[in-house]
């Protein structure tokens, strides 16, 4: 795949991040940024991953309809979200997409549980941190977050035959066939 094309890929990743997750404002905790950013770790790679979590999430947490969170949560957001980009990698890289459908199930919900993680212990930490009292704030966040730990095992296994028939169809186009 040319630079171009992949450039381009990146940005259209980001910037469905940045308006999908403006459709899902309204719904707390319900997003699809964690399977996006896995979705472009697997499809191209963890350079890739980053790239798109980094960006859609620093133009979500900076332009969104609450307002711009403070650095240093803005910052564990764009960090905690780039790692579903390492965790789609890995995923790729380890084969866990192949299988039987119910063990690729289990795969996908362990993935989601640990970009979920991933992307709430560090900001909810920060949060807690800046914001006191640290203990009431943080089990306050980490309670919080469990709609996203349940939605988001349900997002990844329901939508990610989506991510593996446009890589089939990227891989397909690649090999010319």
């Amino acid at each position: 795949m040319t630079r171009a094309r992949l450039t381009a890929r990146i940005a259209v990743f980001a910037a469905l991040i940045y308006v999908l997750s403006w459709v899902t404002s309204y719904i707390p905790n319900l997003n699809l940024v964690f399977f996006l950013v896995f979705s472009s770790g697997f499809l191209w790679g963890v350079r890739a991953g980053l790239m798109v979590g980094g960006t859609g999430m620093a133009l979500w947490t900076f332009f969104n309809p609450y307002g711009p969170a403070p650095f240093p949560v803005m910052a564990a957001q764009i960090a905690g979200a780039s790692l579903s980009g390492v965790a789609g990698h890995l995923f790729h890289s380890l084969n866990l997409h192949i299988g039987p459908r119910i063990t690729q199930i289990i795969w996908l919900v362990l993935a989601s549980v640990v970009c979920t993680a991933a992307f709430f212990l560090p900001v909810t930490l920060v949060d807690a941190w800046l914001f006191q009292p640290f203990w009431p704030r943080f089990i306050a966040g980490i309670s919080w977050s469990l709609i996203s730990f349940v939605s988001n095992a349900i997002i990844f296994s329901l939508l990610f035959h989506v991510t593996l028939r446009l890589y089939r169809s990227e891989q397909s186009r690649l090999s010319g066939v």
